[in-house]
């Protein structure tokens, strides 16, 4: 697999071309400059290439330490791993000091370079393509990325200055088989998402700092638990939902962060140990639920609590007491910036993939229904008695129960806690949404109301 990276400015329109590329809006697009901060990625097939496509920050001079620096920092490590770049100038501009200080530093990379001439839907852009000649890359491409004008040409330079992935053999293509874990960080800004994300996959990958809200665009990175591969997702921060409301770009990013969640198989909400389980952290981890993704809690900046003996299991205690939904999902103690307790989050992220995958038989279930049953027995309604015959898992991801009998939609939520409760200490479903079918004893293949 070949790497392109997309190189320019701010504002040129390198992630309007990253999404026109990968043919979906995965990058986040507005007029303001500097929306893109941390490298985006994605993995595609174009015109019979098989292409890993990088969307970076633009090229912005400040102080060291400054974030301007430290997304610059972002881009040169874009060009340093990529087999050729595509310059993206604006065309409406013509050449600035900027597009000539990148085409310094792409000259002495020694990668090949494309020069693309965004913003080329009209002729007031003519000078803008002329003056491109001047960077020394030869004959530039004239492009409308959010038009799609000029796109067949771009592949077909890609096409000749990269060759084709060799044909791959069969052990290679049962390997790819495997499919990657999707797992996505998620939590309010500053938790330590992107310095947990960039500890997990050995390498600075997501920018990081003290200031709130770096991340904004979702971005992957591939990883491994023990044999099995994973594709793991930083994701940006998420405030209250009236905190954010009217600024777009914020609004974006929580948007592509939602994106995630549903792409995601397993979620990590990341929580700050010094303070946890605030009202938008279970706001999240409920949304999280609410999707049915399997879920695993990370108490990260474990190391600045002065006393550690005893708390985890008072945050355990407030976990379940506060998120009844998800009771017993695994809680992890952890410091991204000592690496602590990495190994448990490993293990605790396979355990809850093992439970949403779970299947469990017909006849372990209804061994199972017929204890609970004789334990605490379904109230009555009206004097009825609701009466849960039988029970079974049309399927899994998450595990979902159908229940049949008579009266069940008159069932209290507190008895169908009760029963998930029950199902996940027998069966090992902890860290996973469970759901409940409810079919009436007339008609068992008649749809019912799901809980």
């Amino acid at each position: 697999m070949l790497s392109v990276a997309i190189i320019g400015r701010p504002n040129v329109g390198k992630s309007t071309l990253f999404n026109r590329l990968a043919g979906r809006r995965l990058a986040i697009v507005h007029d303001t400059p500097g929306v893109t901060r941390d490298r985006q990625e994605a993995e595609l097939d174009l015109a019979g290439m098989t292409l890993r496509l990088v969307d970076t920050a633009g090229f912005e001079m400040g102080p060291d330490g400054s974030l301007a620096q430290r997304m610059t920092v972002q881009s040169r490590q874009a060009i340093a791993e990529a087999d050729v770049c595509l310059f993206v100038i604006d065309g409406r501009e013509g050449v600035t000091a900027g597009d000539e200080t990148i085409a310094l530093s792409l000259r002495r990379s020694g990668k090949p370079v494309i020069l693309v001439v965004n913003k080329c839907e009209s002729r007031a852009s003519n000078a803008g393509f002329g003056e491109a000649y001047a960077l020394g890359f030869g004959e530039p491409l004239a492009v409308s990325a959010e038009h799609g004008l000029g796109v067949g040409d771009l592949l077909a330079q890609l096409q000749d200055q990269l060759p084709r992935p060799p044909q791959e053999d069969d052990d290679a293509a049962s390997a790819d088989a495997v499919k990657p874990l999707r797992l996505a960080l998620v939590g309010r800004p500053n938790v330590g998402k992107s310095s947990l994300f960039n500890r997990l996959i050995g390498s600075e990958r997501a920018l990081t700092g003290p200031e709130a809200g770096i991340t904004r665009d979702a971005i992957a990175a591939p990883w491994q638990i023990a044999t099995r591969p994973v594709l793991i997702y930083d994701t940006a921060g998420m405030r209250k939902k009236a905190r954010v409301a009217g600024k777009t770009l914020e609004e974006l990013a929580v948007g592509s962060s939602l994106g995630a969640i549903r792409f995601a198989e397993c979620v990590v909400v990341v929580m700050d140990a010094t303070h946890p389980f605030e009202k938008q952290d279970l706001s999240i981890a409920d949304l999280v639920a609410r999707e049915g993704r399997a879920i695993v809690f990370a108490l990260n900046k474990w190391d600045l609590l002065a006393k550690t003996q005893g708390r985890l299991k008072e945050f355990r205690q407030s976990l379940d007491a506060a998120l009844p939904q998800v009771a017993g999902a695994p809680l992890v103690a952890l410091s991204a910036h000592t690496g602590e307790g990495l190994a448990r989050l490993e293990a605790a992220i396979q355990a809850a993939d093992a439970a949403w995958n779970h299947r469990v038989s017909t006849a372990q279930l209804n061994r199972f229904l017929e204890e609970a049953l004789a334990r605490h027995p379904p109230p009555a309604v009206h004097g009825r008695r609701v009466r849960i015959r039988y029970i079974t898992q049309p399927k899994a991801r998450p595990p979902s129960f159908a229940l049949f009998g008579t009266q069940l939609t008159a069932l209290p939520d507190s008895y169908l806690r009760y029963l998930a409760n029950g199902l996940r200490e027998a069966f090992a479903l902890e860290g996973t949404p469970i759901r409940f079918l409810l079919r009436t004893a007339k008609n068992p293949y008649a749809d019912g109301a799901e809980r």
